[in-house]
């Protein structure tokens, strides 16, 4: 029998759908016939509100991120606020089940919360028990990814695995995989020859600045730019702006008397190259963007961390010894003084990143998707 292979995820935040294209592409290597389908869950589910929502969940987390955090750790463990914004789950339910028998999936993996949520509650009634897996991504155990008819979790760390079993998931429903990224931040690469590829001083420090530089703390870089002037040594800073036009254009126009050689990046499509050349990166704790420099073995410099999830991830981060939190662009500029200057510092940062890498780099996302068990899967009794 043919796999078919249902994705589901969600475009809050560009994390889950990354860690499900990594995921489609790590099945397609493996298994060229194999049918995967990658789908919006929230676009499904919610297709008259799913664009609004999604800019209201975004200006929520700029403009009143204490409010998230404040609803993020409240519902940390299971209680009866988390139970009640779980309910919200079965608003999706009747279009899922549509795709559900419309696509007659062998295995369903979520990236998205809500989407897991909504497949527990589709195999609570009874209408289906294909199974599901969830990839977490972000090291964190908040209960928003957990629901009693989750077949397998796919989590970052052995961390993470502890916060779920103390949850109550039986350890033989969770793998430690490591969040899953593209297969180009699992190489190793000449780094000597990507200095000279592209254009760069080999004897001056690179530091990357990735997403956050013109994304949740892009106006706050700007105004304070000139604060990295006062850093004891010249540096080549390549700030990656992705779709941001307008924050490029403005950065180019702000740094064209600067000491340092900057490179200001639009969107690029190589993003594993610049992080195989830095000394250093500074970024929001996002999940992905963490676990991209984590396979790279990239130290890390992370900048006010929202509440939530991405604090979550800064914790786990400093807990492991792989990274600096600032909260400021003045600290910023003194944590980049001090540990550019420690060479041994950032050896051993680097150290510990590969080490982690190890005991993630065997576990195969693919074989486990593939190797669950095959069931019958619908009843078509039910409409909706």
């Amino acid at each position: 029998m043919n796999e078919k292979i249902l994705i589901l995820t969600g475009n809050f935040g560009d994390g889950h759908l990354q860690a499900a294209n990594a995921v489609s592409k790590f099945l397609t290597n493996r298994n060229p016939n194999a049918e995967v389908t990658i789908i919006d869950f929230m676009e499904l589910a919610h297709p008259l509100i799913h664009s609004i929502s999604r800019y209201f969940f975004i200006q929520s987390l700029k403009r009143f991120p204490s409010i998230y955090g404040f609803i993020y750790n409240k519902t940390r463990e299971s209680n009866n606020l988390s139970l009640m914004l779980k309910k919200t789950n079965k608003l999706g339910m009747g279009r899922l089940f549509k795709l559900l028998q419309d696509e007659q999936p062998t295995v369903v993996v979520s990236t998205f919360p809500l989407a897991s949520g909504a497949m527990s509650a589709i195999k609570s009634v009874g209408l289906t028990n294909v199974p599901t897996m969830t990839v977490i991504t972000d090291h964190t155990d908040h209960s928003y990814w957990l629901y009693p008819h989750t077949d397998k979790y796919f989590v970052g760390s052995e961390v993470v695995k502890e916060g779920l079993v103390r949850s109550g998931i039986s350890p033989d429903r969770i793998e430690v995989t490591g969040i899953p990224v593209r297969q180009e931040f699992n190489q190793t690469y000449d780094r000597s020859a990507l200095i000279r590829k592209h254009g760069l001083d080999p004897n001056k420090p690179v530091v990357l600045i990735m997403g956050g530089g013109c994304g949740m703390f892009g106006g706050e870089l700007l105004k304070k730019l000139d604060e990295l002037e006062h850093m004891t040594q010249s540096v080549q800073l390549l700030i990656v702006c992705g779709s941001n036009e307008k924050m490029r254009q403005q950065l180019l126009e702000a740094t064209r008397m600067s000491k340092h050689d900057y490179r200001i990046l639009g969107y690029i499509d190589y993003v594993h190259e610049v992080m195989a050349v830095a000394d250093l990166m500074i970024t929001k704790p996002g999940g992905l963007t963490i676990s991209e420099a984590m396979a790279m073995q990239l130290p890390m410099l992370l900048y006010k961390p929202l509440p939530g999830q991405e604090e979550d991830n800064a914790r786990f981060l400093l807990d492991s010894g792989v990274a600096y939190k600032v909260d400021s662009v003045e600290e910023l500029v003194f944590t980049l003084n001090y540990t550019l200057a420690n060479q041994l510092r950032l050896s051993m940062m680097r150290a510990k990143l590969a080490e982690m890498h190890e005991l993630t780099i065997n576990a195969d996302v693919a074989d486990l998707v593939f190797n669950a068990p095959v069931v019958q899967r619908f009843e078509e009794r039910y409409v909706m």
